[in-house]
């Protein structure tokens, strides 16, 4: 198995807790995919491997696949997992915005299929150190890529209530987001707050108790929203559609399971705009513009999990897939 640099679990911080996570709308995105047992294949969205580990399963001979995550634990993880291939997988460990680049330093200019599955893993969720969950009072963090400087602990501490109403109104659909941001600028007068047990009392004091009933819990679109504004999620996904749809291989096809409305809407305007790119008046006869297609939004509406799979594994029951195919 080829790597960008030569690492070991330890020198990432691999703790041998084991990477669960259970892929999502799996059969219907390799269905969906239609994977050429001979061609060239990316999974953005590395996580624990499931996608990957089925992707690679059906190629042969020249057949590659490049996974990609910023995640060092997926790294560490993915790499056990899909030893049975390793002969034909490549694992880099960087953000999927720098795919085409990263792709182009081992000589790939071109991919037959691409899977982005922009769910937060349930490793990522359960370890408590993380910081992602709501469910554990541990530090403040969320970082998807450790590397990076930016973590939950500034953007609560230093983002001023304005920007923090923003975040939590845009990224998390949150209703009470104003009042919720005012009680955390309140609360960190009196001291830095440090940890996610301490931002879950102060979104509790900040909703209405009748609204804090209903709903699932009080801190979920508030965490959710802090979580996408760390890792800045909908500014990559915004800025790399396009880039992966040129990426593909004439009749490739570009698979994204979103899990919640703000994605969704992204990835359903991009595929709808690289089909149909026109930018002429409704009422000019003829296109004057000049812009072509690039190919066929394959999922009119999108594919949703069965009820069996929703089921089994709660975390489905907000996954959406949707297909882009590029012109052959």
């Amino acid at each position: 198995m080829r790597l960008r640099s030569t690492w070991r679990s330890s020198d990432w911080g691999y703790n041998n807790m084991e990477f669960q996570h259970t892929s999502v709308l799996l059969e219907q995105t390799i269905e969906n995919l239609d994977i050429k047992p001979e061609g060239t294949y990316l999974d953005g969205t590395l996580g624990g491997g499931g996608h990957a580990f089925a992707v690679a399963s059906k190629l042969q001979g020249a057949g590659r696949l490049i996974g990609i995550d910023q995640d060092e634990d997926a790294i560490a993880a993915a790499g056990e997992r899909l030893k049975p291939y390793e002969e034909r997988i490549t694992l880099i460990r960087d953000n999927y915005a720098n795919a085409v680049e990263a792709l182009a330093g081992l000589g790939i200019y071109g991919v037959d299929g691409i899977v982005l599955d922009l769910g937060v893993s349930s490793y990522q969720l359960d370890n408590e150190e993380r910081g992602f969950s709501y469910r554990y009072d541990t530090a403040l963090d969320m970082r998807m890529d450790r590397r990076q400087s930016l973590s939950a602990k500034e953007i609560v501490n230093e983002y001023s209530e304005t920007e923090l109403t923003r975040i939590l109104r845009d990224y998390g659909e949150e209703k009470f987001a104003k009042n919720i941001a005012k009680h955390i600028v309140a609360a960190r007068q009196d001291k830095p707050l440090e940890t996610t047990g301490e931002l879950n009392e102060i979104i509790k004091a900040a909703i209405p108790a009748r609204m804090r009933a209903v709903g699932g819990h009080p801190s979920k679109r508030t965490f959710q929203a802090i979580r996408i504004a760390c890792n800045r999620e909908l500014e990559v996904l915004q800025d790399s559609l396009d880039g992966f749809i040129d990426l593909l291989h004439p009749g490739g096809r570009l698979c994204v399971i979103t899990f919640h409305s703000l994605e969704d809407r992204i990835v359903k305007s991009a595929f709808r705009k690289n089909e149909n790119p026109c930018t002429c008046p409704p009422d000019f006869p003829v296109c004057v513009c000049g812009k072509e297609s690039k190919g066929t939004v394959i999922t009119r509406k999108p594919i949703l999990p069965t009820m069996q799979e929703m089921e089994e594994n709660s975390r489905a029951k907000s996954a959406k897939l949707r297909v882009f195919m590029k012109k052959a």
